[in-house]
């Protein structure tokens, strides 16, 4: 049978997420340290028996605040923690490190153009896939995401049979768009940098997307799901995608850039839920 005796106790998110590397520093009454531990994989702090007595328990990790707690250790030298919360320092809660798949059935990515330079017009993608894999620390975390460029919908035949001509998409010798997402760089609490190239009719060009985190939390299908909101800029002619109509009034029928949105749901693991 294992000791049991010593520090014992594991340390999660608010969300129940697994906090690895925490690390717990002991101090007695006079705040000299008398005993320092790190926090395995799966967030569990084991440390030796200390003598008799009332000390304090600061756990600390990158990205969370501070936690205190008074430990009191009895003759046996066992002290049990139990679960400590450690709460994010600002936004909510990040998901563990891992695979996450999108969920095209919850997830959209569509796309708006100026049209005639008076409104917009509305495109989304029916078919597309992905997978985020979440890295610690959570910068270095990737994505790879492939649409089908025939899937275009903007409602009007017409116009989406165009959009998947050379003229546009150019959908029969391009059929896939890709995106490959690299790195990731704060600028708020919920708000990220995705760095990342993106391959579209043929040309590979940088696009960066501008993200902002929502959560996470269980789904009725018994796995978990994050949530995000992105989106970019694009300019058709960095794609070579040139083609305008000009009107007699000098006006272009498509504007020269379209703004990029994406609303996304991904289930933890590497397979949708078949429900």
């Amino acid at each position: 049978m294992s000791d049991t005796r010593g520090l014992r106790g594991t340390v999660r998110t608010k969300d129940g997420w697994t906090v690895r590397h925490a690390v717990a520093t002991v101090t007695d009454l006079t705040g000299r340290q008398v005993a320092r531990v790190e926090a395995d994989e799966a967030g569990r702090l084991a440390a030796p028996p200390l003598p008799p007595g009332t000390y304090t328990v600061i756990l600390t990790a990158v990205g969370y605040a501070p936690h205190a707690a008074t430990l009191i250790v009895p003759a046996s030298g066992a002290a049990d923690l139990g679960t400590v919360v450690l709460g994010r320092a600002g936004g909510p809660e990040l998901p563990p490190p891992g695979p996450w798949t999108i969920d095209p059935v919850h997830s959209s990515v569509g796309a708006v153009a100026r049209h005639l330079g008076l409104s917009s017009v509305r495109g989304r993608f029916a078919s597309f896939e992905g997978r985020i894999d979440i890295a610690e620390p959570v910068e270095e975390s990737t994505v790879r995401a492939r649409i089908d460029a025939a899937s275009i919908d903007t409602g009007n035949k017409l116009r989406d049979d165009h959009l998947r001509s050379a003229d546009f998409l150019n959908a029969d010798v391009h059929p896939v768009i890709e995106y490959e997402g690299m790195g990731l760089t704060a600028l708020g609490t919920d708000r990220w940098t995705v760095h990342g190239r993106l391959t579209l009719n043929g040309f590979t060009r940088p696009v960066d997307l501008d993200l902002t985190y929502l959560g996470s939390g269980p789904d009725p299908w018994g796995g978990t799901r994050i949530a995000f909101r992105a989106g970019t800029e694009l300019r058709r002619a960095d794609f070579g995608i040139r083609y305008n109509e000009i009107l007699e009034a000098g006006i272009a029928a498509v504007g020269e850039s379209l703004r990029v949105e994406l609303e996304i749901q991904a289930v933890q693991g590497e397979t949708l839920p078949t429900a």
